[in-house]
């Protein structure tokens, strides 16, 4: 079994002295009591749920799997998981940020966003069930009737139910204005939902008492295309006189996917047969209920990535301390021991030290981008509002499509930090790796996320965002220019941010010139942009360290990643800046 310890140090760290989280939150609409102290006690009880309970069930969990039974159209998920969720309720986590009025405990994004880090680390597979749900919370809480909110919100708040969101088809994945499902209207203020979805994340499973799924459909006046897609709220079970579930809808999953990882989690098909549902929202505005589903699902994504990252570094640093092999190249380190450990080969130390940059620099980027999302909902600034909307709207393809490449990248490492002890299923490196290949492609895939940031975060709303983090930037670097601390961070930083800034103008007008110049750099900038962020957040972290660190070595870790990441990761940039001057040209047709 791999080894899980919560990384609440680092986590803190980011929190309160990189990102004064505290200053932020108290000083947010009903956030007087979001202290340091209140956010420490929920971290520890978190990382106690997600090392003692969660991680023992995330290996047996995947050599088990789910159980589909095609009579009874059920799923029997796997050993353990039953347990957890009750434990997981019964502690109040699912509705740990959501609003006192609806049966939540009202505390901010931000910590919602640490201690989901914490439960993916312990059991990604498992932490899929309850993660939609968050997603389908936002989505009726916004959007929803009071009605609605009443029957089908507060079950999932409270932890009896779970949500969905049933979005994909067979023929529609990422282009939604092809689905298919249909909506027809019924006598009461019911529809009848008949259509396939596919790839549905708990769509069906034993943990609960009733699932809401939250459907796309067309009604039978629907304009074509996206602009066409309603959402209606799509009960497992009807619901009685008295809100408790009651007879069995017209809604059942076809099959389980088989899939390459993350087995621990039923991906469904459902198929829905003139199954009664409810419209949320407005008719035909469906995506904007969707989207609001889909950005907490974004970020929660890039969080999946930094977890098992996370878990990945744990375990390779560990077996690189212990495995005996071979000398040092300058001569033995220990001497007394028949060979030394693998920390003396500069190799495994740059894969090792790849994996921590991208580790601590992704945790503060999606904790600094939930921050964001805290200002914008409940800052009484309306200015600090519409900045931090902005600066999220920027940040949520960055840390999505980035984060879950990085991790990609790490789990690779530790996969050969193990060499070929990692290939052997009983060590459990591998599983995440197979895990790991999930997180670039749901919520949207890499490409997806280029494409949003740089057609539509840059070009469509003219870099709001963007403008914002590089004043951010600006700002940072003239407040340390002094800073002898940071003098080896802050003119690199200074000279790619403003390459940054200057490519976009670039690529912006050639864009105009040809728009097929935006799929040709899309990728690239998403990368460049990551990376320019990751060492801006990392000079950041330096220059916290240097005042608030909690010890001397941790200090210096902070210090020695934070080099390491400016010398030989930062310069990646050059190469993505190449590959963007290299244009649609360099990308010619092919047969």
């Amino acid at each position: 079994m791999t080894l899980y310890k919560a990384p609440l140090d680092d986590q803190r760290f980011a929190l309160f002295d990189v990102l004064g989280a505290e200053a932020v939150l108290t000083q947010l609409e009903g956030g007087a009591e979001h202290s340091r102290e209140l956010i420490d006690a929920v971290l520890e009880e978190a990382g106690k749920l997600a090392e003692q309970i969660l991680a023992p069930t995330n290996g047996p969990g995947d050599e088990e799997g789910c159980h589909f039974d095609k009579a009874s159209q059920t799923v029997t998920t796997p050993k353990g998981f039953k347990d957890a969720y009750r434990q997981f309720a019964e502690g109040g986590w699912s509705g740990l940020t959501m609003p006192e009025a609806f049966g939540g405990q009202g505390l901010p994004g931000v910590l919602g966003t640490a201690t989901t880090e914490l439960f993916q680390s312990g059991n990604l597979s498992w932490s899929l069930y309850p993660l939609l749900s968050e997603g389908a919370c936002h989505a009726m809480e916004m959007h929803g009737t009071e009605q609605q909110k009443e029957q089908y919100l507060k079950p999932i708040v409270a932890g009896r139910w779970t949500g969905t969101m049933c979005l994909t088809e067979p023929q529609a994945g990422s282009d939604l204005g092809l689905l298919k499902t249909r909506a027809e209207p019924a006598d009461d203020d019911s529809y009848r939902i008949t259509g396939t979805k596919i790839f549905i994340s708990a769509g069906e499973h034993d943990l609960t008492e009733n699932i809401v799924h939250l459907v796309l459909a067309r009604l039978p006046d629907a304009p074509a295309g996206s602009r066409g897609i309603s959402m209606f709220i799509v009960p497992k079970f009807k619901l009685n006189q008295d809100g408790s579930p009651g007879e069995r809808n017209s809604v059942a999953a076809g099959a389980i996917e088989h899939k390459m990882g993350i087995k621990g989690s039923a991906t469904c098909v459902m198929n829905f047969d003139a199954a009664e549902g409810y419209l949320i929202g407005k008719p035909h505005k469906g995506l904007a209920a969707m989207f609001t589903m889909m950005n907490a699902a974004r970020l929660a994504v890039g969080v999946q990535g930094l977890a098992l990252a996370e878990r990945a570094l744990q375990n390779s640093l560990n077996y690189a301390r212990e495995r005996l092999q071979s000398r040092a190249l300058s001569g033995p380190k220990f001497p007394d021991k028949p060979a030394d450990n693998l920390l003396v080969q500069p190799d495994v130390r740059r894969m090792l030290l790849t994996q921590r940059a991208f580790v601590e620099g992704s945790r503060a980027l999606v904790l600094y981008t939930a921050l964001q999302t805290d200002v914008e909902s409940r800052s009484t600034d309306e200015a600090a509002r519409k900045k931090a909307g902005e600066l999220v709207a920027f940040l949520i393809p960055i840390a999505k499509g980035v984060v879950t490449e990085l991790a990609q990248e790490c789990t690779k490492e530790a996969l050969q930090i193990y060499g070929g002890h990692g290939y052997i299923a009983e060590n459990g490196v591998e599983q995440f790796v197979r895990d790991a290949r999930i997180i670039t492609l749901y919520e949207g895939t890499t490409g997806i996320q280029a494409a949003d940031l740089l057609g539509r975060k840059i070009l469509q709303l003219q870099g709001v965002g963007f403008k914002h983090l590089l004043e951010e930037i600006s700002g940072f670097c003239q407040q340390h220019s002094a800073d002898e601390a940071l003098r080896q961070l802050i003119g690199p930083l200074a000279v790619y941010a403003k390459q940054w800034g200057d490519m976009t103008m670039t690529l912006a007008q050639r864009v105009q010139a040809n728009p097929e110049e935006l799929g040709a750099a899309a990728t690239d900038y998403l990368y460049y942009s990551g990376y320019v962020t990751l060492a801006y957040l990392w000079a950041r972290s330096v220059a916290a360290a240097e005042v608030g660190s909690p010890t001397d070595a941790f200090k210096q870790a902070k210090r020695d990643t934070a080099a390491f990441y400016f010398a030989r990761i930062l310069p990646r940039c050059l190469m993505h800046h190449a590959a963007i001057e290299a244009g649609v040209v360099s990308l010619p047709p092919i047969d």
